[in-house]
């Protein structure tokens, strides 16, 4: 039976490993290497990297980094960040990652998307969707560029038009939640799960196994992933990476069930 996957994010700034809240209020957190020989240990069902400094700042990515990441995981491995070109998202998938995801090059050339699921598989393609609650209202909106751009576009709407040009999988990120460890944004998942039938991954808010439980069984099968919840220990926020025990997976794979 299919299961929902439980999924560190681990974000590169600089060349090492940062946590977020709100996208701001960076805290080192470590080596990447380290970290994902760490998860191998706890045999993590996959692991998630993104440079959040590449996009932003107009650098390619950094296929030698990406290329000892892969070697080292054990795991399934995804990688996002200044992706821009077919020949980058196939330069990438032959360093050994499994999949790779596109964010602002979605929004700014949606047909990037399409034209990557013909020539690596729509199993290969991720996009990431950033969301931030804007204006008076307060509305979700798409967002770029580490939440410094804004697009206009319906998160909800553009998730469709993703499954539509044929992408593997969409990672809803909430930027409104990341790093504070409060939970899940529910309602714009459960907005988006009822338009896609593509497989999702949410991001942004989880800080404890209960917020885990309560989106998988919600949703069922879905990836659920984390930052905080994996990289730091305890109320100070102590940095050690962890994961879910056996006995905590085999929990969450009977709520879903």
């Amino acid at each position: 039976m299919l299961r929902p996957r439980i999924i560190p994010c681990l974000l590169i700034h600089q060349g090492g490993l940062t946590k977020t809240i709100r996208f701001g209020e960076h805290k080192y957190v470590g080596d990447p290497l380290n970290a994902a020989r760490i998860f191998n240990e706890k045999e993590v069902d996959e692991l998630m990297v993104i440079d959040i400094d590449a996009s932003r700042h107009g650098i390619a990515p950094n296929e030698a980094l990406i290329a000892t990441l892969a070697a080292e995981c054990r795991m399934p491995l995804a990688y996002g960040g200044g992706v821009k070109t077919i020949e980058q998202i196939e330069r990438i998938i032959a360093l050994g990652v499994e999949k790779v995801a596109v964010s602002s090059a979605a929004v700014e050339t949606p047909q990037i998307v399409a034209q990557a699921a013909e020539r690596v598989g729509s199993q290969s393609v991720v996009a990431v969707i950033d969301v931030k609650s804007t204006g008076l209202f307060k509305k979700p909106e798409v967002v770029l560029h580490n939440a410094t751009v804004r697009t206009g576009l319906d998160p909800v709407a553009f998730a469709r038009e993703l499954q539509d040009l044929g992408v593997g999988e969409i990672v809803v990120n909430s930027v409104d939640r990341d790093g504070t460890m409060q939970g899940y944004d529910l309602d714009l998942v459960k907005q988006i799960r009822e338009v896609v039938s593509v497989p999702m991954t949410v991001l942004g808010g989880a800080g404890s196994l209960e917020d885990i439980r309560e989106l998988v069984s919600r949703h069922a099968i879905v990836g659920a992933g984390a930052g905080s919840l994996f990289v730091f220990k305890g109320k100070y926020r102590a940095v050690l990476i962890n994961y879910l025990s056996p006995r905590e997976r085999d929990e969450l794979c009977r709520t879903a069930s």
